[in-house]
């Protein structure tokens, strides 16, 4: 088995092929599809091996690093994105000096090969396309408030040669925001499972039409184990801050992943708190146990994620009984 990292920037990636006793062989390609059969070549002839004996360590960069990560897949390579964040970790634990293109590159292949990270899956195609349609209309969404809040300065200013200007700015968005909205309820329409996936997550009090969408890219688009898991990557797992008897930090969210679904999480924590039984009761316990506001809130976002993963899992609708832990 050989293992090599990989670089990705924008423009190039660096190769780095990690031998035995601590040599290595390295090589650098332009990031574009029609270089990618030549990185392959290359590969193989160094190595003296078949693609499926090859497993290659990548950063989730952006979007740069998903074209190589799909067409290597395809082709067969074994395939392992990392988190940036834990490969930082690991080069300070090594006492790293300095960065390059080069030395990261070969740091991503010793990371490989001592952590053993999962092999990477891609998302079905139309959660992958799920995907991209709800960030797009999010984009979107975040544009049409930056302009309406301009609108406010200019209408406060009396300057109507903008305040017009932003008025056709925003129409278009307006309208591109709904034809987004449309696109995605034919795109979920015209997929069962995607279709049968939102109506199990709807059944759940607090959860509406925007926030089953992502959640459903969130739980059908990673292989999550468990509801923990899932929590744990979006970020609602409580993280402890204490050392010996002086040191006693409020537990707090790791907050790590995407702050989105957070945001949408939140919103619908709110919600279920009062009109959903299980995370209302859940909610009103740790209150009366003296966690703040923001505490248990955190603790019901969570609870929504362990009731979402639960009720996909079971392809039951909810029920009033906790379902999923």
């Amino acid at each position: 088995m050989a293992h090599i990292g990989i670089d990705v920037s924008k423009n190039k990636l660096d190769l780095c092929w990690l031998r035995e006793r601590g040599k290595v062989k390295t090589k650098v390609f332009t990031n574009h599809p029609k270089h990618y059969p030549a990185l392959m070549d290359w590969l193989t002839r160094q190595t003296g091996e078949q693609a499926q004996d090859l497993r290659v360590y990548l950063e989730a960069t952006s979007i740069y690093h998903e074209p190589l990560t799909e067409w290597l897949h395809e082709v067969g390579v074994q395939v392992h994105v990392v988190n940036p964040a834990q490969v930082h970790h690991y080069s300070k634990a090594l006492g790293s000096a300095g960065k390059t293109d080069k030395k990261d590159s070969q740091l991503l292949a010793r990371y490989g090969i001592d952590r053993q990270p999962p092999r990477w899956q891609p998302e079905p195609e139309p959660v992958r396309r799920l995907r991209r349609l709800a960030s797009r209309l999010e984009t979107v969404q975040q544009d049409i408030q930056r302009e309406q809040n301009r609108l406010e300065k200019a209408r406060f200013n009396r300057d109507t040669e903008t305040a017009s200007s932003i008025d056709l700015v925003l129409l278009a968005l307006q309208g591109e925001a709904k034809r987004l909205r449309e696109e995605i309820k034919d795109h979920i329409d015209g997929h069962g499972d995607l279709k049968r996936d939102q109506s199990l997550l709807e059944s759940i009090p607090g959860i509406g039409e925007v926030t089953s969408v992502h959640l459903m890219v969130l739980l059908r688009g990673k292989p999550f184990r468990s509801a923990r898991q899932a929590a744990a990557f979006v970020g609602l797992v409580p993280s402890e801050w204490t050392s010996g008897s002086s040191v006693r930090g409020r537990p707090s969210l790791s907050k790590k992943g995407s702050s989105a679904i957070r945001r949408r999480l939140y919103m619908a924590a709110v919600v279920a708190s009062r009109h959903n039984p299980v995370v209302g009761a859940f909610y009103t316990r740790l209150r009366q146990a003296g966690k703040p506001p923001m505490s248990a809130l955190g603790a019901a976002m969570r609870k929504l994620v362990h009731i979402a993963f639960g009720v996909l899992n079971r392809q039951t609708p909810f029920q009033t009984q906790p379902i999923g832990g």
